[in-house]
């Protein structure tokens, strides 16, 4: 989770960034990878290590487990699918390196990308090289800013996620809103979507004061005592679930007793960890659909637990149904063109491909159509679906 230092990590990103792209060059774009001609691989960044690992042994398994299964009914174009993980620790220049290196595996199409401040460094150089994305957690709208046609998101963007949270958050009691953010495209990306949903006619919401956490402290205990001298009923918190739990932690000790809103990057188990129950109790989190919550899925959730372990988590439906969109396109395509295949992703339809996120398509800014978001709550250390999002 360390994208946080984005910023900060701009001049050297930017080194590797003009390198990646000297070496793939616009004009040196590969329409069609070298692989071993039984193989087709699909490339995954995840986050691997650091504080966001939790959510890649969540993802990886969806993204082998849908491999496993096309595998199984006879692959494409006579191939096997193999998924080619890769760690870029949430870090943007961990993410670039990882990106180039990537590419040399001769990927056909990439389908990782976790957190958006270290997505949105490898877009160019992936662009550069052909290579068709398919992200299934990172939405951050700087990841559509650039419009490269080759990028496809499958949760939604921060705009959608902000407005869904600014219309739940009367229904909670809140009104008078204070937005805390860590720095991040994600987190700031959902804080500005935020700001503007709160300023449209007909909004029952005010910001009334804002605040900036660092990623990875201890403690946030003058933050905390800041925000409860602002008199709001609700926090939003845009952040990750690490900062999200010690955060919850400190207001609570500093007697902030009102209701905690958390975007879907604070939405997973691990937050949890370390901080005593009784501290969630008046806490919300806007998620993308999670298995757990969708009954007719119950029996994807139990093959994927005799896969994974452990019961599914965030952003595993989406990472499933990304393997399932990049071969699906690839089979439309009729060959190992990347343009075509990205050309298949943009034009493809409901009745192409059966998703457990809703139904196939794409806008033309590349984020999936009818993305839903839910209300989830948090209770006794674990989530449950509130009755406003059902």
């Amino acid at each position: 989770m360390r994208s946080g230092r984005i910023r900060r990590r701009m001049l050297a990103v930017a080194v590797v960034l003009t390198l990646g792209v000297t070496a793939c060059g616009s004009g040196g774009r590969s329409s069609t990878p070298t692989t071993s001609p039984d193989v087709i691989r699909l490339g995954a960044l995840m986050p691997m290590t650091g504080d966001n690992a939790p959510s890649a042994a969540n993802i990886i398994p969806a993204l082998t487990m849908a491999a496993d299964q096309i595998n199984a009914a006879g692959g494409v174009l006579g191939r096997r699918v193999e998924i080619v993980t890769a760690d870029d620790a949430c870090d943007p220049e961990t993410a670039v390196n990882q990106a180039n290196e990537m590419i040399k595996k001769d990927i056909t199409v990439s389908v990782g990308g976790y957190c958006s401040s270290a997505t949105v460094p490898t877009l160019r150089i992936f662009h550069n090289a052909g290579i068709p994305m398919v992200i299934p957690a990172a939405n951050s709208t700087d990841l559509i800013s650039p419009r490269y046609d080759n990028v496809f998101l499958l949760s939604g963007t921060t705009t959608i996620e902000a407005q869904r949270a600014v219309e739940w958050m009367p229904h909670l009691g809140g009104h008078k809103v204070v937005l805390v953010h860590d720095g991040t495209s994600f987190s700031e990306s959902v804080a500005q979507g935020t700001r503007e949903a709160a300023r449209k006619p007909g909004s029952e919401i005010e910001v009334i004061s804002e605040a900036q956490i660092s990623q990875g402290a201890d403690h946030y205990d003058a933050v905390a005592a800041r925000i409860k001298a602002a008199h709001g009923d609700l926090v939003f918190f845009t952040g990750y679930y690490a900062e999200a739990g010690k955060l919850i932690r400190d207001l609570r000790a500093a007697g902030y007793q009102g209701k905690v809103m958390l975007s879907d990057g604070g939405v997973n188990p691990a937050v949890f960890r370390g901080v005593d129950a009784s501290a969630f109790n008046g806490t919300y989190g806007v998620a993308l659909p999670m298995p757990e919550f969708l009954p007719d899925l119950a029996a994807w959730s139990a093959k994927y637990r005799a896969v994974a372990g452990h019961d599914a988590g965030p952003f595993t439906l989406q990472a499933y149904d990304a393997v399932q969109l990049a071969v699906n396109a690839i089979k439309r395509a009729g060959s190992l063109d990347r343009s075509a295949i990205g050309t298949a992703l943009a034009e493809t339809q409901p009745g192409d491909v059966d998703l457990l996120t809703g139904s196939a398509g794409f806008n033309p800014e590349g984020t999936q159509k009818n993305v839903r978001f839910m209300l989830l709550r948090l209770q006794d250390g674990t989530f449950v679906q509130d009755p406003l999002s059902r």
